[in-house]
């Protein structure tokens, strides 16, 4: 299923799950101008149409201790298939690292790694990204303040 494929009710839902993913089908369907039954037949198959990559829970990363963020820009040895796989082999089951982006320009990869203060910065540096196969550069841009932050797309 693509965007494009999709009348304004079924953007409309789509908008208003981006905004409250709590929203009862009730509600949801009252702000859609739909009947219940109506709004979770769109919705299941705008979910089996792959437009829906999950639901979660947003949490606040000052209230959880991580007030800080990070983007890493991480040169490998090798840009080859092999190197890349294991390099992001590894990184997936590091708890720090919450984004990975393989990205064309100066460097291989960016990385956005959240942090709770400038030890708990140099331990992520020293115990972890330096330790990722392949790494021959790290080079890290330190975030003064979050001016926009969405998780929802414009569709």
């Amino acid at each position: 299923m693509q965007i494009l494929d999709l009348d304004r009710r079924d953007r409309a839902i789509l908008l208003a799950l981006q905004e409250d993913g709590r929203l009862s089908n009730v509600d949801l369907a009252e702000r859609v101008n739909l009947s219940p039954s109506a709004c979770l037949r769109r919705i299941k198959i705008l979910e089996q149409g792959g437009l829906v990559d999950g639901y979660a829970m947003l949490l606040d990363q000052k209230s959880c201790g991580l007030p800080g963020n990070a983007f890493v820009n991480i040169t490998l040895d090798q840009q080859g298939r092999a190197a890349l796989d294991k390099f992001e082999a590894a990184i997936v089951g590091v708890p720090e690292i919450l984004e990975c982006y393989l990205i064309a320009g100066g460097s291989d990869y960016i990385l956005r790694v959240v942090y709770s203060d400038a030890a708990d910065l140099e331990r992520i540096h020293m115990e972890i990204l330096t330790q990722l196969p392949g790494v021959t550069r790290i080079q890290s841009t330190l975030t003064l303040r979050t001016v926009k932050k969405t998780t929802a797309l414009p569709i």
